[in-house]
């Protein structure tokens, strides 16, 4: 696996890509808000755009919370790798965030999983 880092942008700051089973892990960091989201869309296009993976896995552990922009990014990223053939697995979620992807209705259409290790084991 190759590791990154992007440059500037504490969201995401690191990422994995793993071009045997064409997965891309990236880590993402803070409050994710109306303010910041935009940047958000910007990595992972850009990593959907430049790896095209058929599994993104995106560890949540260090988001306290996100708001409807941030899960309207999610819902774009899911529609463009779907696309492909590809899949977004949310793993290491924290209790706000997973609640508001319950009441969104959103925990049935990304695969949710606890860790990134399941998450890469799962089809």
């Amino acid at each position: 696996m190759s590791e990154g880092n992007h440059g500037g942008i504490d969201l995401v700051p690191t990422t994995r890509v793993d071009p045997a089973t064409k997965s891309v892990v990236a880590s993402i960091r803070g409050e994710i808000d109306l303010h910041n989201s935009p940047d958000l869309r910007g990595v992972l296009l850009e990593l959907l755009a430049k790896h095209e993976p058929k599994r993104l896995v995106l560890n949540l552990s260090q988001v306290p919370y996100m708001d409807s922009s941030a899960i309207a990014v999610l819902v774009e990223a899911l529609q463009k790798i779907r696309k492909s053939g590809g899949r977004i697995f949310l793993t290491d979620l924290q209790p706000r965030v997973k609640g508001l992807l319950e009441i969104a209705r959103l925990d049935s259409i990304f695969v949710v999983a606890k860790d990134e290790a399941e998450a890469m084991a799962k089809q």
